[in-house]
């Protein structure tokens, strides 16, 4: 019966599944924004919103590797990608309505 390894431990001296390196308390992982990214590529920008989604689905992969600065460093990309697709769909949405109603309305005072 001393053969078995106790619950916490891991084969071959690795650590754990989230569990910080140097021991205590296990590293959360970092936000991965995939929802978001998703959302910013169907409705916002597709080139942002796909390195968004690319960085995104690193995040896990990194943090279950136990990559926890490259995890990080993939959830700040995704999230830098993420809003910057999000506000250049929003520039390109005021733009467009803005042309819009301006050369709308020049035609419609035009035909009068």
């Amino acid at each position: 019966m001393e053969d078995q390894k106790p619950q916490d431990q891991a084969p071959f001296g690795q650590q754990p599944f989230g569990q910080s390196p140097f021991g205590g308390a296990p590293t959360p992982q970092p936000k991965n924004w995939l929802v978001e990214s998703i959302l910013v590529t169907l409705f916002c920008c597709l080139p942002f919103g796909i390195a968004g989604i690319v960085n995104a689905a690193n995040v896990n992969s990194k943090y279950a590797m136990g990559d926890y600065a490259g995890a990080q460093a993939a959830s700040a990309a995704a999230g830098k990608w993420t809003k910057i697709g999000f506000f250049c769909g929003i520039g390109v949405g005021i733009l467009y309505i803005l042309f819009f109603v301006v050369l709308g309305m020049g035609g419609a005072l035009m035909n009068r």
